[in-house]
């Protein structure tokens, strides 16, 4: 049987996900209802976090023709998860690169794509969602060709395929006024276009992981390619790093894939994508051999995390109210864990008390926290700092990571995103209407972006969309000034009550509602002033026993705004931590009391 091995990339929200489920829908691969998205926080959020595989078989054994196992890879579309995308483009032969019809090419695609065209990669190009209203497909098509040209595609890759389809109602056309039922012309396409996997099983064995799992069982699984040779379980292998050291384990299990499940099988062979057991210690883009004599494959890079921020234990006065997990000891071991299968991060577990952990952006950081505060874990997080790189060869010495941000919105409200993105060292690179909206594209060290896309929602009533992808480190462009709220941190433990409330929602915004438990240090709003004000939330009203006229109307509060794991991360100020537990996030002074406060400001010189 012949292989196929594809993967599916896209900008975030441009419909891979609802195209592949199509695909496995109309091959019989899976139930109806069923989607690729199968985490729930994948689902909460509608976008891919996780790489996942797949397979489905085409066409249909009664159809009589020659059946073909189809390999895909559905890769996340969000830029904080490219690490993902990257090490999936190594392990397979095509891309179908996924294109909304009337959003056009967006930085994720110009991200994926840079990156499976240096690869060698032909793509086909799918342009999705031609059932909107506001699509342009020929437009789209136009804009793709140009990118692969900025991109410098050779003359093989500019000659790509182009199909459209409705992900949604799972149809596919190669031409716009083509008559189309289902999902069968990108079939197709892909059967015709995709080269079939090399399948030369007299050659000793190479087997390289792109992704791992984690089985409770089996522990660490390895997912990759069998480039070459065959492998059974019970086989004596050798673990090959890029640099050459060598190793040896004994394959345990071995499983393939058939739609979204993992079959156990007692052989597999070259061209396949497979899941290894037995490996315990088997890492992204090592070689596993059958001697070891043979040289290892080609090493899969993976680009470096941008930010940083210590973990520590929940040290508040609520600490140990709402979770399972509340040790240092257990927070050690679960990052340990996440480090089993989260390849865009690192964790340096060197101090005893915080340990420093380096993710890819705030989202990917985000994402590790909500799945950590689900599982029942207690910690507190520092502010998100961008790291930065020595490098004595340029002037000034330091290298900071940028990237490129694209905004559309609405033309009168541009101009304040041009002045704020200015100031936080933006430079915008271009400028044109779009759809009857002002797209941007700016170059913006990422220090500049933290803590903007709150603010950007806000400046922009809603209506702006900004994306935005790492394009490298660059010369360190010096202090930049962002904030201009202060924080309005309680005094006194209590439940806050309305009257107080209603006498500081006029100094700036809050976090918290009547009824709500705050404590002395915690960070219940802001201040429009710019410095921090100490306040008492639990203040009542005094009360008599004369009643005056008018003084006792209902008071009416502004609604509060609810401090989430995303808004955290970006409004929480240096002297700051964000407490997460698994029923509330706060924002708290590192120093509770304003005596330890001024004490540490003293020492530190500020």
């Amino acid at each position: 049987m012949e292989i196929r091995n594809i993967a599916i990339i896209a900008h975030v929200d441009h419909g891979k996900t609802t195209l592949t489920d199509a695909l496995m829908k109309q091959t019989d691969m899976v139930e109806e209802g069923f989607s690729m998205d199968v985490n729930a926080l994948e689902k909460e959020r509608g976008i891919t976090i996780y790489s996942k595989n797949a397979s489905l078989f085409y066409p249909s054994t009664s159809s009589g023709r020659p059946v073909t196992k189809i390999n895909i890879v559905d890769t996340p579309g969000h830029a904080d998860f490219g690490s993902e995308v990257e090490r999936v483009l190594r392990s397979i032969d095509s891309v179908l690169l996924i294109v909304d019809a009337q959003e056009g090419p967006m930085p994720q695609t110009k991200f994926v794509l840079k990156k499976s065209l240096e690869l060698g990669l032909k793509p086909i190009l799918v342009i999705n969602k031609i059932d909107k209203p506001a699509a342009k497909p020929d437009e789209t098509h136009e804009k793709v060709l140009e990118l692969f040209m900025d991109l410098g595609a050779n003359n093989e890759q500019l000659n790509f395929k182009t199909i459209y389809t409705n992900g949604k109602a799972g149809i596919a056309k190669l031409k716009m006024d083509d008559e189309s039922k289902d999902i069968t012309p990108l079939l197709d396409l892909i059967l015709s276009e995709v080269p079939a996997a090399p399948s030369d099983i007299s050659a000793p064995l190479r087997f390289q992981p792109f992704n791992l799992g984690y089985d409770n069982f089996l522990g660490r699984l390895g997912i990759g390619r069998v480039w070459f040779g065959a492998m059974k379980v019970g086989d004596s292998v050798f673990i090959k790093k890029p640099t050459g050291e060598t190793r040896t384990g004994k394959i345990t299990k071995l499983f393939t894939f058939r739609g979204m499940e993992r079959k156990e099988t007692s052989e597999v062979q070259a061209g396949d994508i497979v899941m290894v057991a037995g490996l315990p210690d088997i890492y992204i883009g090592e070689t596993v051999c059958a001697s070891p004599n043979i040289e290892p494959l080609l090493a899969i890079s993976v680009d470096e995390p941008t930010i940083s921020l210590n973990f520590l234990v929940n040290d508040s006065p609520f600490a140990g109210r709402d979770g399972k997990f509340v040790t240092n000891r257990q927070l050690k071991e679960r990052l340990e864990r996440e480090l089993e299968v989260n390849i865009g991060l690192k964790i340096d577990f060197a101090s005893n008390d915080s340990y420093k952990v380096y993710g890819r952006g705030e989202l990917h950081i985000a994402i590790l926290l909500e799945n950590m505060r689900r599982e029942g874990y207690e910690l507190q997080v520092s502010q998100p700092q961008v790291i930065i790189k020595e490098d004595p060869v340029i002037a000034g010495g330091k290298l900071e990571p940028f990237e490129e941000a694209l905004i559309d919105v609405p033309e009168d409200l541009s101009g304040v995103v041009i002045q704020k993105l200015g100031k936080r060292a933006g430079k915008m690179m271009n400028m044109g209407q779009h759809h009857g909206e002002v797209r941007i594209t700016f170059e913006i060290p990422t220090r500049g972006l933290l803590g903007f896309r709150n603010e950007f929602m806000i400046d922009t009533k809603g209506e702006g969309v900004l994306a935005s992808h790492f394009i490298g480190f660059r010369p360190y462009v010096g202090e930049i000034k962002k904030r201009s709220v202060g924080s309005m941190v309680s005094m006194e433990t209590g439940k806050a009550l309305g009257f107080s409330l209603y006498n500081l929602q006029d100094r700036g915004k809050l976090y918290i509602g009547p009824t709500t438990e705050v404590y002395e240090g915690m960070v219940i709003g802001d201040v429009s002033k710019g410095n921090d004000m100490a306040v008492n939330p639990i203040k009542g009203k005094k009360l008599t026993n004369m009643r005056a006229s008018g003084s006792d109307e209902n008071i009416i509060l502004t609604p509060p705004s609810p401090i989430t794991l995303e808004t955290g991360l970006e409004i929480m100020q240096s002297d700051e931590y964000l407490e997460v537990t698994p029923n509330n996030i706060r924002i708290r002074k590192k120093y509770l009391t304003e005596n330890d406060r001024v004490k540490a400001e003293r020492q530190s010189g500020g």
